[in-house]
């Protein structure tokens, strides 16, 4: 069953997002591991939502590849207000 996250930065910037999501990309391999990816600059910050194949790839990918980035120069600043759940499909 696929797995949603969503996270939202508040006071993040588009400027932000991409030096973001490039440092997460490089460090990836070159392609991350959602299925579906959607980012907004929203009403106070920056919103990412992402589908994965499961928990387990979507913890594997921010445990394993995201968070030993963090803090990125230029990206996003700070734990994200994050949801997450499975999808009812």
């Amino acid at each position: 069953m696929s797995y949603l996250l969503s996270h939202f930065w508040p006071g993040g910037t588009e400027e932000q997002y991409q030096a973001t999501a490039a440092a997460a990309t490089e460090a990836a391999g070159g392609s991350l591991p959602e299925t579906f990816h959607a980012a907004c600059v929203t009403d106070g910050g920056v919103l990412i939502v992402a589908t994965y194949e499961s928990e387990e790839i979507a913890d594997r990918f921010i445990q394993g590849t995201l968070m030993p980035l963090m803090p990125i120069q230029g990206g996003l600043v700070g734990p994200p207000e994050e949801r997450a759940g499975q999808n009812l499909h």
